[in-house]
This record gives structure tokens, sequence and C-alpha cells, in this order.
């Protein structure tokens, strides 16, 4: 007679969780790894684009192309919201796919810009092409891995976002040199929007014939599999559900989600102003230092922090799943993160000014998988994409900030020092804002909520 006691079962439940979950990891995250590798390069491969001749031909000040680079958070943020709900309404699979047909076509569009006012205009339609992918993914991962594994699978998710820059910023780097001998009279910057564009409409296609909508619908596990996977989410989504009655709309209005898309907003501010100024600071390093870099060269140093920030993303997103923690896995690092940056204006050569540079850079990297399962602890269903999709827009919102910001101020004072002050200073506010906020509301807040 078999051994029915807890034990047993609870270790026989072990057994078929990491069986199907290495399943699931296997068959979805590489492939959304590359989505959203594509996606992280095209957003932000104008960054190579403009120390590489981009900035040049068409005459931008660094003002012009801090507004360049963070006008695409304008569409962004305007569609996020309706668009995660249409993912939740239809399902990931088709919606991801027009996600990525449209933006790769408008990628590749930006190769044949003639003016400021043209690249502001396809950087905003990029923006409204993209809106609801990154909100997208993460409401996606939610179907289909516990709670307990979350942050793991969303920092496998995003080590897309040091991979863009380890790999892709050299390969961004080397179309951008090479564009002229491959495409006589076509500029190498204008070689590298083309050709980047296309992954990102040949990866929708193959979407719709790849992914799965649900674990229900998943043929490729065992049927035991994949009814103890639907049951397994649905328990989770129920419970969270019935303990937090979140509909959409209080999901929308309520302050805890607006102040944790200021935790999200201080740590992308920390991102995109390493992502899009990184290459120009090191640019900057003939001038402060008597370096002289080639395009390459700078492509591959700039790739050297995020080098560091994919070991930091893996260790600190599967210490925080190890202990269950996660508010102090999301303040630490951005206090960390926003003190080094600063330091790095004061340093006395290159190497040094990289070191303060790439534990800056880590320190992001640690923080971002940790911060989802924030959202996540209270909100479920149509009211989560509804709200991961608002704290995302608006954490996003620095994706405009910090470019223009940094490249306002940089125009100003004729150095980066201001500028980054505002990215260290930014940080270690929304690292003081989650310390406040706490890892959950009490359950008791939020039965008292009437459905919308």
């Amino acid at each position: 007679m078999p051994d029915t006691t807890p034990s047993s079962t609870s270790t026989a439940d072990q057994a078929m969780e990491n069986r199907v979950l290495k399943k699931v990891t296997w068959r979805l995250i590489p492939f959304i790894i590359a989505m959203y590798f594509i996606n992280y390069l095209d957003r932000t491969n104008i960054s190579i684009a403009g120390p590489g001749g981009m900035n040049e031909e068409l005459g931008l000040t660094a003002t012009q192309f801090g507004f360049a680079a963070g006008i695409f958070f304008f569409g962004y943020l305007m569609l996020e919201v309706p668009s995660n709900l249409a993912l939740h309404r239809f399902g990931a699979r088709i919606w991801l796919a027009r996600i990525l047909i449209s933006w790769g076509l408008v990628a590749s569009a930006m190769a044949f810009v003639t003016n400021e006012y043209w690249l502001y205009a396809l950087r905003f339609l990029l923006g409204v092409a993209e809106a609801g992918f990154f909100p997208g993914i993460v409401l996606y991962l939610t179907y289909w891995f516990p709670s307990s594994r979350r942050a793991r699978a969303t920092a496998l998710f995003m080590l897309a976002i040091p991979l863009s820059n380890v790999i892709g910023a050299p390969l961004s780097s080397w179309l951008v040199s090479q564009g002229e001998n491959i495409l006589g009279g076509f500029s190498g910057w204008r070689f590298m929007f083309l050709v980047e564009g296309f992954p990102a409409v040949i990866l929708g296609i193959m979407c719709l014939f790849y992914l799965t909508d649900r674990p229900k619908d998943a043929k490729w596990l065992e049927p035991e599999e994949r009814d103890w996977l639907s049951a397994r989410m649905e328990a989770e989504e129920s419970s969270t559900a019935h303990s937090y009655h979140y509909p959409v709309r209080r999901a929308l209005l309520q302050p805890r989600v607006w102040a944790l898309s200021f935790v999200y907003f201080g740590a992308v501010y920390g991102l995109y102003a390493l992502s899009f100024f990184l290459p120009t600071i090191i640019a900057g390093f003939s001038e402060t230092f008597g370096t002289d870099f080639s395009i390459v060269e700078i492509g591959f140093i700039t790739a050297i922090p995020y080098s560091f920030g994919v070991i930091a993303m893996l260790l600190w997103s599967r210490h925080s799943d190890k202990t269950g923690e996660r508010v102090w896995h999301v303040a630490l690092p951005l206090f960390v993160g926003g003190a080094a940056i600063p330091v790095a204006l004061y340093m006395s050569s290159p190497f040094t000014t990289m070191i303060a540079v790439t534990i800056c850079c880590m320190a992001i990297c640690a923080t971002l998988p940790c911060f989802w399962p924030l959202p996540q602890t209270f909100l479920a269903g149509a009211a989560a994409a509804a709200g991961i999709a608002l704290v995302n827009s608006l954490g996003n919102s620095a994706g405009f900030f910090a470019p223009y910001i940094t490249g306002g101020l940089a125009e100003l004072t004729g150095t980066q020092n201001a500028g980054l002050w505002v990215v260290g200073l930014t940080m270690i506010a929304a690292g003081v804002v989650t310390l406040v906020l706490k890892a959950a509301p009490k359950p008791d807040a939020a039965d008292a909520a009437t459905s919308v």
C-alpha cells in the first residue's frame, strides 16, 4: 500500500513541480529571451547610432538626441494598459505577434530618416508599436510560474537587458562600422537600424506557431503535468483574488500601485540613463583622460558592466525566491546603485570609472526581477493585466525623462556630472519608498472594496 503521509505527498508534489517547471522553462524562456533581446536592442540602439554618426549627419544637439531617445515612451505610456488588457482577453500568442511585427517594421524604417522631426515621429511610433510587450510578458509568466519561482523566471526573461548590451552593443557598433562597406553610400548607423528591425518581424511570425496561451493548451506537456500546472496556477490566482478584491478600476486607482510605479521609475531611470548615455560617456573619456577608442571598442567597453549584470540578476533573484523576501531585495540594490553612479564622476581613470559604473549596473540588474513579484502579491486576473501595465508604463516614463534630463543637463553644464547625480538620487528615493511600502497591503483592507 503506498505511503500517503503528508511528507510523501509533499515530496511527490515537489518532484512534479520540478519536472513540469523545467519543461516550461526550456520551452518558453529561450524564445521569450530572444523576443525581449530584439525588443530592447531596437529601443536602445539609438545610443550607438548617436555617437556613430547620426548626431553629426542630422545635426542633433545633446538635448535633441535625448528627446529623440525619450519620445519613444510617450506612445508607450499611452497604450500600455489597453494593450495588456487586450493580451489578457485575446491571448499572448496573437497579441505578441502583432506587437513584434509592427515594431520590427517601424525599427527598420528609422534607417531612412532625413531630419530630427522624422526621427522623433518614428521613435514615437516605435513606442506605440511596442506598447504592451514587456508587461504582457510579465503577465504571461504569471500564467506559467508559481509565485515561489517567479523572480527567477522573471530574471531569466530579463537577461535580455544585459545580454542586449553584452552582445548587442558590440554587434550594433560593428554594423555601424561596416555599413558603408556593405551598402555603399548608406551610412553605417542607417544600415544598423535597417538590419536590426528584421528579426522582430521574423520572431513575430514564429510567435503565432510556437507560443501557447495557457497551461491547459500545452500539448507539449503530459496530460498529468498539464492538469497539475493548470490546477496549481488557478489555485494561486483564486487565492490572490479572494484575499485582495481588486477589480480593474480599483487596481488603476490604488495608491500602492502608483507608489510601486515610482519605485520602478527609479530603477528604470538608472537603467536608461546608462543604456542611452554610457557609449557617449565612454567616448568622452578621450577628452577627460586622453583615451582614443574606436566605435567598435566603445561597443565592447559598454558591454562590460552588463556582463557582470547578468551574474547579479541571476544570483540575486535566486536568493529572493529561496528566502521569499522581496522588499530588501529591491531596496538594497537601489541604494547601492544610487550611491555608485555619482561616485563614478570622481574617479581618476577610465578603469576606476568603469568599476563604479559596473557596480551601478549590477545593482539595477539585481533590482528588476525582484521588483515584479511585489505587485503580483495583491493583483490577479484582469486587475493584474491592468496594474502591471500601469506600473510599467508610469515606471518607463523614466525612459523619456532620463535621457532628456541627462542630455539637457549635459548641454547646460558641459559635463555629465549633474545628470548622473540626478540618476543616483532618484534611485535612492525609490529605495526609500520600497521600504515604506513593505511587501503587500493587509488583506482586511482589500476585503472592504466593492467590485466594479
